[in-house]
């Protein structure tokens, strides 16, 4: 599957990706500084070319009917990242899709990792989480969430521009490089509805 929108291309993984993915998890990690850099990469490039490969793998094997929970992102004809999904509950948590209960509240969550750094600061990451938000909402999903920290600046305005606002904050529970910050949850303007401030 291929999604166009704007300067980007969302696709499925390639077999040529792996090594992309194994050069930044092992050697260029700057964007790991802004995903979630409480989270160490412990990855060497074997365990991370086997990881990767069980992932192209599974991919591959997914329909074209089938829902995707994440893309590749092409920008230039380059390969420079990913969006992903992932459930959260009513308390913004996050749960396994096996987990969810029948008429239980739920929110599907994005998030985009521009992982080559050469290529922050042109708008490709708002362009590429504005292709997949259009593609959850064009199968049904009319709210959606996205995750991040105080300290990403960057996220945040990407949020803010695609409609986004902070529907929950939990002050001073993320540390980074030995200062803290704030885990923010943010919601879709448009279902600003049942999303107080939590603390």
């Amino acid at each position: 599957m291929e999604i166009q929108h704007g300067d980007v291309v969302l696709r499925d993984m390639r077999e040529s990706d792996i090594e992309d993915y194994v050069r930044w998890f092992t050697q260029e990690t700057q964007w790991s500084d802004w995903d979630a850099p409480w989270e160490e990469l412990h990855d060497d490039e074997a365990s991370a070319r086997k990881k990767w490969a069980v992932r192209y793998e599974k991919d591959k094997a997914l329909s074209d009917n089938e829902i995707r929970s994440r893309f590749e992102v092409d920008y230039d004809g380059k390969h420079i990242g990913s969006v992903s999904s992932y459930w959260i509950d009513e308390t913004y948590t996050w749960i396994s899709e096996k987990d969810i209960q029948e008429g239980q509240k739920v929110y599907q969550t994005v998030g985009i990792s521009i992982c080559e750094s050469g290529e922050w600061g042109k708008g490709i990451g708002t362009q590429a989480l504005e292709a997949f938000i259009q593609y959850f909402q064009d199968r049904g999903y009319d709210e959606i969430c996205t995750q991040t920290w105080s300290g990403n600046v960057r996220m945040i305005r990407c949020a803010e521009k695609l409609g986004f606002s902070v529907c929950r904050r939990i002050v001073g529970i993320r540390e980074v490089r030995g200062v803290k910050y704030d885990a923010l949850t943010l919601k879709k303007a448009s279902a600003q509805a049942d999303c107080g401030a939590q603390k």
